[in-house]
C-alpha cells in the first residue's frame, strides 16, 4: 500500500542564504544559465543571512535581512499556505568534514525521506546523512520551511567565500538527482519503502571559556577534529586546551558529532552538536493521479 501526495508541480532551488557560502550561490546561477525543463524549477540567489519568522510587521528602518526574508516569503510561499510552492532545496556550505547532508525540520516528510535515499543510491561513493533538527512546535527560522516540503542540502568542507571544484560538483549532482526524482515522481513512479538511517540534533556544546573574558580557552581535540558522525563514546578525548590539557566528553551516551568546529558557530558559541541515530521506516510513495 503507497502514500499518496500531490503533484510536486512548483519547486525551488535557492542559493546564498548566507552569502558567503558559494557553491550554492554559483549552482544557481549555472541552474538559471542551463534552464532546462520537467517541473517547474524557481532558481533564486536568496542574498541573506537570516531567515526570521514572517509574522507580524516590519518598519520601513527594519535590516535589510528582515525585508529581504519577507520578499523571499511572498515570493515562495506565503508560508503555511495552499500558495507556498511544492518544494524548496536551499543550499549551503559548512567548513566542517560532514560530506553531503540533508537537513530538514521532520523525521516523516516522506517526500524528503525518499529524496534522500534516491541521493544514497544514486552517489554511493559520496558520504551522506539526513540530519532531523526536531523543533517539535516551535517555530522553524530557515528558508526551506517556507515550503510544503522543505530541506537543506549542506555540504563540506569548504572554506566560507571559496569554492572547491569537488565540492561544487557532488552539490551539483546532488541537486540534478534531486530534480530526477521530482520528474520520477510527477510521471508516476512508485517509490518503494524502506529504511533510512536519520540523525536527530540532541544539544550543542559550547567551547571551554574563560569566566571573566569568555574567551575560548581550547580547541577541538585533533583525534576528534575531521571525524564528524564517528560515534563519540563518554571519556573520549573532546577538547584540547591552549596549555596542553586534553578534555573529554562528559556525556551519559555515545552520540554522533557534527559541525565540528564550524567556523560561522564560534559566534553562536557552539563548537559541535551531537546526535542520536536511528532507522525510520518510510513507506512505498507515488503521486495522486486523482
Amino acid at each position: 500500500m503507497s502514500v499518496c501526495f500531490p503533484k510536486l508541480s512548483r519547486v525551488a532551488v535557492c542559493g546564498g542564504t548566507h552569502g558567503n557560502e558559494l557553491s550554492g550561490v554559483y549552482l544557481v546561477r549555472e541552474l538559471q544559465r542551463c534552464a532546462g525543463d520537467g517541473a517547474h524549477v524557481n532558481t533564486l540567489l536568496c542574498d541573506t543571512f537570516v531567515f526570521p519568522s514572517p509574522s507580524g510587521p516590519i518598519s520601513d528602518t527594519a535590516p535589510y535581512e528582515m525585508i529581504r526574508s519577507r520578499e523571499l516569503n511572498a515570493l515562495l510561499g506565503p508560508k503555511g499556505s495552499p500558495k507556498a510552492v511544492d518544494l524548496i532545496c536551499d543550499l549551503h556550505n559548512t567548513t566542517a568534514d560532514m560530506g553531503l547532508c540533508l537537513i530538514a525540520y521532520s523525521d516523516h516528510d516522506w517526500i524528503c525521506l525518499h529524496i534522500f535515499r534516491h541521493l544514497q543510491r544514486q552517489m554511493p561513493d559520496i558520504p551522506m546523512r539526513y540530519i532531523h533538527f526536531d523543533v517539535s512546535n516551535k517555530e522553524s527560522y530557515s528558508l526551506d520551511s517556507v515550503g510544503k516540503h522543505g530541506f537543506a542540502i549542506e555540504i563540506g568542507p569548504q572554506p566560507h567565500g571559496v569554492v572547491r571544484s569537488n565540492i561544487y560538483t557532488a552539490m551539483k549532482f546532488g541537486v540534478q538527482h534531486m530534480l530526477d526524482w521530482v520528474r520520477f515522481f510527477n510521471s508516476g513512479t512508485i517509490f518503494e519503502g524502506g529504511f533510512v538511517d536519520v540523525f536527530t540534533m540532541v544539544k550543542h556544546i559550547d567551547y571551554p571559556r574563560d569566566r571573566e573574558t569568555r574567551n575560548i580557552t581550547a580547541a577541538i581535540h585533533p583525534q576528534l577534529q575531521d571525524r564528524d558522525f564517528s560515534l563519540l563514546q563518554p571519556e573520549d578525548p573532546l577538547f584540547q586546551t591552549f596549555s596542553g590539557e586534553t578534555l573529554r566528553y562528559k556525556g551519559k551516551e555515545p552520540l554522533y558529532p557534527f559541525f565540528i568546529n564550524e567556523c560561522a558557530y564560534y559566534e553562536k558559541s557552539i563548537a559541535l552538536s551531537l546526535a542520536r541515530k536511528r532507522r525510520v521506516m518510510i513507506p512505498a510513495i507515488r503521486v495522486d493521479r486523482t
